[in-house]
Formats: C-alpha cells, structure tokens, sequence
C-alpha cells in the first residue's frame, strides 16, 4: 500500500515538472538568442565617394585590431525611418557622410563612444562623445564600443542613424520609442550645449554626467517613477555637477521634459538600463578627470552641499545661543 502511494506521489511530481518546464519554453522571451555580433559593423554613408569610402573604413577598423567586419550602407531612406520620427525632415535624396562601426563587447562593460579624426581632423562637427554615448543609452544599445569619424565636416547624424541601422541588421532591432526619445533627446542637449559653450564653470562633460546621472536615478525608482520626481533628480544633478549657475530655467524644463519622455518610452523597463547608465556616468568622468576632480574639492563643493552646511551651521549656533542661557 504504501509503495503504491509512493509511485502515485512520484508520477504526480513529474507531471508537475513537465508542465512547469512546458510553461518556461512558451514564456521564454523569443530575443533571449541575440543577434549574430561575431564581428563588428560598419556603417556608410552613402555620398561617400571611392576614395573617402577607403579612408574611413580604414579609420574605423584601426581600433578593431584586425577583426573581420562586414559593412552596410546608409542611405537617405535610413535617416527618414530612424530620424525623422523625432520632428527631423530627411528625404530619400539627403545625402550622408558621416559613420561608424559597432562592435559588441562583454556584458556589463558598457557603452563606449570614441570619435575618431578623419586624416588628423575631427570632422564631427556638432554632436560630442558623450552625446552619442547618452542617446545610444536611450536607445537601448548595450554592450558596444562605437567609433564614429567622417571624410568631410558635418553634424555627425548619419553615424547614430548607422548605429541603429547596425543593430537591426543583426537582429536587434531597437524600440522605435526609444530612439525616437535618443534623437530629441541628442538635440536638446546639442542645443543647451551650443548656448552654453565657453561659459565659466559650464562643459558638455558636466552636462552629459548630469542627464545620465538622472537616468540612473530614474531607473531605481522605476517606470512609474512621477514628473514630480524627475523634476526633483534634476534639479539635484545640475546642482551635483555644479551648473546651477548656467543652466536656465527653460533650459532645465527641456531637459525635464526629455527625461518624462525617455520614462514614456519603456527604455526603463529594462533590467539593464540602471547598470548601463552608470557606466556612462564612470566613462564620462573618467574621461574628464580634470573637470570632475576640480568639482569634488573642498573649495567647490556643489550648491547643494553649501545650502546643507548653511542650514546645520544656523540650527548649531541656535542651539549654542540656547545653552548659553543656561550656563
């Protein structure tokens, strides 16, 4: 009697266990294959001419130490599907010069952005690094070091466009949302760069840490994270990295309203995007040591910090006031 209890046991747990292991293969997202990255991409821009097209392939292999590559074009019609959702006016017919090469690195080493000189010269022209490296966080890129160069001077939004395009020709394709928040959000910062550039005590470095500060911090809160507290996380990043006497008030509402946009468009609801952000946040620092030291010295502690002392400084002398009565 027992021994037939038991086998009834046992054949009631196996049915258990093959139903549970049916569930997880039907749940089992259909992207947990990643696309085919044994090799990094290079993206060209289509109005390259022969001679051009042969120098930036070989500006943009330098780095990959002699890997293999394969290549893609990007064309007028690239910038019209990846761009011009975010309010761009691309056509079929616009030309493109600027590109790049992406390459997937280990997990968890994240997003790397080097802009590369064409013969000597940088010829990107208005979107920097850690622009790049803040849209790429946007847009759901992981794991990838991009080199971006061009043979003639320009803008530099053809490369980003290639990044996405590489992406979805391996089988990752990005979430439209997302790079539609990377691109306005590329602009808004572009332009708040362009109005402060040269200020005393302003850097693109300093702006880029702060938007991806705010990223990280969203992130923790999670998707359904209020405006409210974005408001909040920004007006302390700007304060962290020293720009509260640079950045306006409007200014600081676009950036507000980029962030709002970026929670709108899932990119949170990524495990990943917290880890990512803070990778950004390590590189750009570390890529402006200089800057970011000179912020964490005693002499230049942030606002923030300042208005803290001030206030415990007030509250000490109260109760030092408060005591003496009693002495």
């Amino acid at each position: 009697m027992r021994k037939e209890i038991m086998r009834k046991f046992v054949r009631f747990l196996m049915i258990i266990m093959t139903a549970v292991a049916g569930a997880l293969l039907l749940t089992t997202p259909a992207h947990a294959a990643s696309g085919d990255w044994s090799q990094p991409i290079v993206t060209l821009g289509t109005s390259l001419t022969a001679s051009q097209k042969e120098g930036t392939i070989s500006t943009l292999t330098s780095p990959l130490n002699g890997a293999n590559y394969s290549t893609i074009t990007i064309t007028g019609d690239t910038l019209v599907k990846y761009l011009n959702p975010s309010g761009s006016t691309f056509t079929s017919a616009s030309g493109v010069w600027s590109s790049a090469a992406v390459q997937k690195t280990s997990s968890g080493s994240g997003i790397n952005v080097q802009i590369l000189n064409y013969n000597g010269k940088n010829n990107i022209t208005q979107i920097t690094a850690d622009q790049y490296k803040n849209a790429a966080l946007t847009a759901g890129v992981t794991d990838a070091n991009i080199y971006v160069t061009s043979a003639v001077p320009i803008d530099g939004s053809g490369a980003l466009a290639g990044v996405y395009a590489a992406f979805a020709q391996n089988g990752d394709a990005l979430n439209q949302k997302q790079v539609t928040a990377a691109q306005n959000e590329m602009g808004t910062l572009n332009d708040i760069n362009q109005a402060n550039k040269g200020k005393d005590g302003y850097s693109d470095a300093q702006l880029n840490n702060a938007v991806a500060g705010a990223k990280e911090e969203m992130a923790q809160k999670g998707s359904n994270i209020t405006t409210g507290d974005i408001t909040t996380i920004v007006n302390n990043q700007i304060t962290k990295n020293n720009l509260g006497n640079v950045i306006n008030n409007n200014q600081k509402q676009q950036i507000i309203n980029i962030l709002v946009q970026i929670r709108d468009s899932g990119a949170l609801n990524s495990s990943s995007f917290k880890e990512q952000a803070s990778k950004v946040m390590s590189d750009i620092q570390d890529n402006a040591k200089s800057i970011f030291n000179k912020l964490n010295t005693q002499e230049n502690r942030n606002l923030f910090q300042k208005v803290m002392d001030a206030i415990g400084q007030f509250f000490q002398n109260v109760w030092n006031q408060i005591v003496g009565l009693f002495k």
